[in-house]
């Protein structure tokens, strides 16, 4: 891995160039194995959160670790194309738009002991600008190329703060086509309800249940690239002790390595219905 500008990063996508890079800001990690038509993405697996904002937080760094998605990349390291968040969604949230990105409170609790100077929220949102160029330029590159796209767009969710039964796995799909795009989401949704799960996990996966894809990621893409289909794939965190912070590493090397097949199969399929 290497650390590349934003404007680096780009003409290496325009190239068609291989490569893995972290930004120079150290905001996103960009992987590119082989140009596909599929990409991975992971806006919310990141934790880093600077220093400088430490003191004036309200919220523990479990409290953060808890509404975060840890292991999201991991799920999906092993495809040819992966982009993923490396700072918490607590300092700006890759998954909202500009103009939201930045939280003034978090799931009930103010977030900031003293309002963020005008100084903070730019430096933050320079970070969400500058992820959001790579992503145009990179979904351009693959359609471009390969004419379509899909985007597996992996999150995670506190499945027991439910007061009712919820599924392994939601795929969040009221913005995108569901009409055009309809048989590419009822064959996901089969796929990651057959998933074998250790520790007598059930596997069990529903549309629009727990989240709706609402997401600015989701949404970005949608609007921007037209033969472009994103999936907003939810898995609850049957990978870890949500409550005590312990992960379990058997769960999330299960999930990566049934979608390293599976996943591809599914990319493979989507190509051939519907390239142009």
């Amino acid at each position: 891995m290497v650390k590349l500008s934003v404007e680096e990063i780009i003409n290496k996508i325009q190239k068609e160039e291989i490569f893995e890079a972290v930004s120079s800001d150290y905001s996103f990690t960009l992987k590119i194995d082989e140009y596909v038509p599929y990409v991975c993405g992971a806006v919310h697996d990141g934790h880093q959160f600077r220093k400088e904002l430490w003191s004036n937080c309200l919220h523990t760094e479990y409290e953060r670790w808890y509404e975060e998605d840890p292991a999201t990349k991991a799920m999906v390291q092993s495809h040819p194309i992966v982009i993923a968040g490396t700072d918490s969604r607590f300092e700006y949230d890759l998954n909202r738009a500009p103009e939201t990105a930045i939280y003034t409170d978090a799931w009930g609790k103010q977030l900031w002991k003293e309002p963020l100077s005008d100084k903070m929220h730019q430096k933050s949102l320079a970070k969400h600008a500058n992820f959001y160029k790579v992503v145009h330029a990179l979904i351009a590159k693959i359609e471009e190329k390969f004419t379509t796209c899909i985007v597996y767009d992996m999150h995670s969710y506190n499945w027991k703060r439910w007061e009712r039964e919820v599924p392994t796995w939601n795929l969040g799909t009221s913005n995108v086509d569901s009409n055009r795009f309809g048989n590419a989401i009822e064959s996901w949704r089969s796929i990651l309800e057959k998933m074998p799960l250790p520790n007598d996990i059930k596997s069990t996966s529903k549309v629009n249940d727990t989240f709706q894809g609402n997401g600015y990621f989701l949404k970005y893409i949608t609007s921007n690239f037209k033969n472009t289909l994103v999936l907003a794939t939810e898995i609850a965190k049957v990978y870890c002790d949500e409550l005590n912070q312990i992960m379990y590493p058997e769960v999330v090397a299960a999930v990566e390595s049934y979608l390293k097949v599976e996943l591809k199969k599914h990319a493979d399929a989507f190509y051939k219905t519907h390239k142009l």
